[in-house]
């Protein structure tokens, strides 16, 4: 069984997956407006990648006889700037949500939930992966500006984006 504190920062930790990809979704929606299909391509995919994430974590939540509690998700902006503003973003958000599954692994940890810390590695481990996808777009980004033909190439890469098996 789960404790109530570690059930509670799961849920908060579900609702900010699916907060994350309802953001994502928006700025997917802001890039195909300005016509980067493929950085819109993107995004869609780290939409459902984080749809996942919340998954993941209601089966483990329920699977240890807690309670999900979902909660309304606050609508994100419309507006992210230019494209290199967009994935600025991503990547502090992805840096924030890293700080928030390190918090529950540590609580985890002073819980000695030892079943919570493990299946919260994954997120340790997938962490470290999101910061240095979006970190090397922010780069390739920085290094052809939002100008040229540079971005449209980078954008065309983009597309090719596939989903986590």
């Amino acid at each position: 069984m789960i404790s109530k504190t570690m059930q509670d920062a799961l849920n908060a930790q579900i609702n900010l997956e699916q907060a994350s990809a309802q953001l994502y979704l928006a700025m997917s929606a802001h890039c195909q407006g300005k016509s980067f299909r493929g950085f819109a391509h993107w995004l869609r995919v780290q939409a459902g990648e984080e749809t996942a994430h919340a998954g993941r974590l209601v089966d483990f939540l329920l699977d240890r006889g807690g309670k999900l509690e979902l909660r309304a998700v606050a609508a994100p902006s419309t507006e992210f700037g230019g494209i290199i503003q967009v994935f600025e973003q991503t990547l502090a958000h992805e840096r924030s949500i890293s700080g928030r599954i390190g918090a529950l692994f540590e609580q985890a940890r002073a819980e000695k939930d030892h079943a919570s810390e493990v299946a919260l590695q994954w997120y340790v481990t997938e962490q470290v992966e999101e910061e240095a996808r979006v970190g090397q777009v922010v780069d390739h980004l920085h290094a052809v500006g939002d100008q040229g033909g540079g971005i449209w190439y980078l954008d065309s890469k983009m597309g090719k984006r596939t989903p986590k098996a």
